[in-house]
């Protein structure tokens, strides 16, 4: 979680952190039976996000009466309406396969060593979470009645095209040329402020991400864009400003769109 200016949800409280590998080894075995569903997914971490709701619906489920539960599962459905039937069967699959483990998984951690993916979790007790989400402690999607100016749990990755990369733009588009000064817009990239501590670190690694987001924003064959991608050549190709405080000064929700 973020340090420092931004908002920690979770500071000054136990996460239970001794049950890390369990509850981590118990995500996967949740999420097994339903891969074939994530295909469509772009990211990892949003098969992961999307499975972390499903199980901490499941506990309330478990917890809440029908009435109460439905008021906070109906805004899944306006969140996410195409994926919200899967939302549904991961719930009930939560209550019926793995009902006795009541924590609630408050935070997650996807590494990837010699192209071996391995998650970690934070997790707290089943008390404490209601405890909070009944007084209104907790910033969860799905929970938006008290939607509050705040932080948000992201930090920014903001890119603007630099020189190299119109004059490889000109390069495909002879006919339709641009200049610095045709480019107003800049694209702003959301990450888990887990990242914050060394934004540089974690763009070193995960540059071409943003990279071939980038390209393919301008030109779709991939045949045309460059080979040998560099984090040196991204730090040329463009204007790159980070922030780990992003703060939200609207009442409604953050909504993703399609």
């Amino acid at each position: 979680m973020k340090k420092g200016k931004v908002l920690n949800l979770y500071e000054d409280t136990n996460l239970n952190q001794n049950a890390k590998e369990k509850y981590s080894t118990l995500l996967e075995k949740f999420i097994a039976p339903f891969t074939t569903y994530f295909e469509e997914f772009e990211y990892h971490e949003d098969i992961f996000e999307f499975a972390i709701n499903s199980w901490n619906l499941g506990n309330m489920k478990s917890i809440l009466n029908e009435k109460e539960f439905e008021e906070i599962i109906s805004t899944a459905k306006d969140d996410d309406e195409i994926n919200y039937p899967l939302f549904k069967k991961m719930i009930l699959y939560k209550v019926s396969n793995f009902k006795e483990f009541t924590d609630f998984i408050v935070d997650f951690d996807v590494k990837l060593t010699d192209k071996i993916m391995s998650i970690t979790v934070a997790t707290e007790e089943e008390d404490n979470y209601m405890t909070k989400m009944l007084l209104g402690e907790l910033d969860t999607e799905l929970i938006t009645d008290d939607f509050g100016e705040n932080f948000v749990n992201r930090s920014a990755i903001s890119l603007k095209p630099a020189q190299p990369f119109i004059d490889w733009h000109n390069t495909i588009y002879p006919d339709s040329k641009i200049s610095a000064s045709d480019l107003d817009e800049v694209t702003t990239y959301l990450i888990d402020n887990g990242n914050s501590d060394d934004i540089d670190a974690y763009l070193k690694k995960d540059f071409d991400r943003f990279f071939m987001t980038e390209l393919e924003g301008w030109y779709t064959d991939e045949n045309d864009w460059p080979k040998k991608r560099t984090y040196n050549m991204f730090k040329k190709w463009f204007q790159i400003a980070t922030s780990t405080a992003v703060y939200d000064l609207e009442k409604t929700p953050l909504s993703k769109g399609d």
